[in-house]
């Protein structure tokens, strides 16, 4: 019988470690998790989401799934691993070329998995999830943000497991950082945090806007994803530069100011009429 897991529980199991191999021979990590696109009632469109810089490029490519133990827990310890060829080019594009995103969607994946008589365990985040106006308009200026992801490319290798941090909102999540939809938050953003969802995550209580405090009370919701971040350079200049995939030597010194950008989430549903159009136009995904 599969277990129940709890919120955060869930949340380790809706990532997945993205691994790329340019043309030469250069090979980086970045993040990638799990979306329920599309959805009514029971039905959704499961996908991976990432940054299109972290597969920009890439020849190759290698994802690689928990297996579930066949009654619907994780096995931890038994890993699927998936290489692909011409990586960058299976991966849907977000329309606008100034929206860091895209995805990759996992019927094809599911369906080859399952004819081999493997059944990955992952936990797709709801579009539910991404706060409407009015949740919003109740955010304090400071909330305390989590992240999941692969930073510096670090993960519990033997449990295909992520790396779980916490910091705050460095600007207010309800107000376009510098004019797009995105936000600042003040957390630590390493290589291989690119592609990382960043959400809001009480599971013991918070505080509204007008000072309530809700006492035992749970919210969650997905605010956005990691894509780059301010960084000082050896001249003392600040830059804004997509946080990297790995850790290659560059010509200039670049000190990370722990702040990261953070494109909102809603931008997500800017794929639900894409991939509504390729089921329309019976177009096979992936």
């Amino acid at each position: 019988m599969a277990q129940n897991l709890s919120m955060s529980e869930q949340l380790m199991y809706s990532t997945i470690r993205i691994e790329c191999r340019t043309a030469d021979n250069q090979v980086s990590t970045g993040t990638g998790f799990f979306v329920r696109f599309l959805e009514n009632g029971d039905e959704f469109v499961p996908a991976i989401v990432t940054n299109k810089h972290v597969i920009e490029g890439a020849v190759q490519g290698k994802l690689l799934f928990t297996n579930s133990d066949g009654q619907g827990n994780p096995f931890n310890t038994d890993h699927i691993s998936l290489s692909y060829g011409n990586f960058e080019s299976i991966w849907i594009q977000h329309p606008d070329p100034d929206v860091d995103l895209c995805i990759l969607p996992m019927v094809p994946i599911l369906n080859h998995l399952h004819s081999l008589g493997k059944h990955p365990f992952y936990k797709a985040i709801s579009t539910e999830l991404i706060p409407n106006y009015e949740q919003l308009s109740d955010l304090r200026a400071i909330e305390e943000v989590t992240m999941v992801g692969y930073p510096s490319g670090i993960w519990d290798t033997v449990n295909n497991l992520p790396v779980i941090r916490r910091g705050i909102t460095a600007t207010h999540p309800n107000i376009n950082y510098n004019g797009k939809d995105e936000i600042m938050i003040d957390a630590a953003c390493f290589p291989g945090s690119s592609g990382s969802p960043v959400l809001i995550y009480n599971d013991n209580g918070y505080v509204t806007k007008s000072g309530n405090t809700v006492l035992g009370g749970s919210r969650v919701y997905l605010l956005g994803i990691l894509y780059a971040g301010p960084q000082f350079t050896a001249t003392g200049d600040i830059q804004v530069i997509d946080v990297p995939t790995t850790n290659r030597p560059i010509a200039v010194s670049r000190i990370p100011m722990n702040l990261g950008i953070v494109i909102k989430a809603h931008r997500l549903l800017d794929f639900n009429h894409i991939l509504q159009e390729k089921i329309n136009n019976g177009i096979k995904e992936g």
